[in-house]
């Protein structure tokens, strides 16, 4: 069974790095049998420290090293000969990465050029912190570059973070959800695609070369198969609200819908006390 939400499921948002690293395949592989022959859609990874403070400002790679050890000799049973048995090592490991997968569309005929970056943001891009100074740096990298970049917010946590000013966004285009296409051949502008949790997700269109089309990227088949790939049916808890909370309209309007579906139980009126 699929979601019981028209789009975006927001119960899914507590499960990120699952449906993040699904969203990151499933995008490479739709988008593999669609591009130009010379293009290849790849999964790249930037490495993330995590430090007892947060997330560090740069990317780093997994290391281990290896302390200096002393052998200790003991006697065999008397015999003139010695054994030098070793010690445990001691090992110093670096503090735990988080790696933030995303895709590349890259032109092999040019020397794996990179034409476009796909982001499917996380809550920590979208937090203040080392960690979303990192991103926005990446951000404004792509955009001053030759390469194209598609964003696609699915989360409802943290700050703003899409590269563009959210004033320049009308109040009702600023939806639970949104995506963003940066396009080198329009520069100074943004695509923004509104996303209500009330309708289903659009496909949003992925800038190439000049040269070539665009592609279609249709985010609700892949939040789908992200839903019934990942086992969720029957274990989401649609009675109590998600994490984050809903809020405003969307609260009354998912309240009731949840209830229309049989997943939440419609919440009952104070009764009114008769006057004597």
């Amino acid at each position: 069974m699929p979601s019981p939400f028209p789009g975006m499921d927001p119960y899914l948002e507590a499960h990120w790095r699952d449906v993040h690293a699904a969203l990151i395949i499933y995008s490479r592989d739709a988008l593999q049998g669609v591009l130009p022959r010379s293009l290849r859609a790849r999964v790249e990874e930037s490495v993330l420290l995590e430090t007892p403070t947060g997330i560090g400002d740069h990317p780093l790679y997994p290391d281990v090293r290896v302390v200096e050890y002393h052998a200790k000799r003991i006697a065999d049973g008397g015999a003139s000969a010695s054994l030098a048995v070793a010690e445990p090592l001691l090992v110093e490991v670096e503090q735990e990465t988080i790696a933030e997968p995303y895709l590349e569309i890259i032109d092999r005929e040019s020397g794996n050029r990179v034409v476009t970056v796909i982001e499917f943001l996380s809550p920590s891009n979208k937090t203040p912190g080392p960690n979303r100074e990192q991103y926005l740096r990446k951000q404004k990298d792509i955009c001053s570059s030759t390469a194209n970049l598609v964003e696609i917010d699915l989360n409802r946590f943290g700050i703003h973070t899409l590269a563009f000013p959210l004033i320049h966004l009308k109040p009702r285009g600023r939806t639970p959800y949104m995506a963003c296409v940066r396009r080198v051949v329009m520069p100074g502008k943004a695509e923004v695609y509104p996303m209500p949790l009330q309708r289903g997700l659009p496909s949003v269109k992925i800038p190439l070369r000049p040269e070539d089309e665009e592609v279609q990227l249709d985010l609700q088949v892949l939040v789908d198969q992200c839903y019934r790939n990942g086992g969720y049916e029957g274990t989401l808890n649609y009675a109590v609200d998600p994490d984050p909370p809903f809020l405003g309209t969307d609260r009354e309007w998912a309240e009731q819908w949840l209830c229309d579906k049989g997943l939440r139980k419609p919440k009952k009126s104070p009764r009114r006390k008769r006057k004597s």
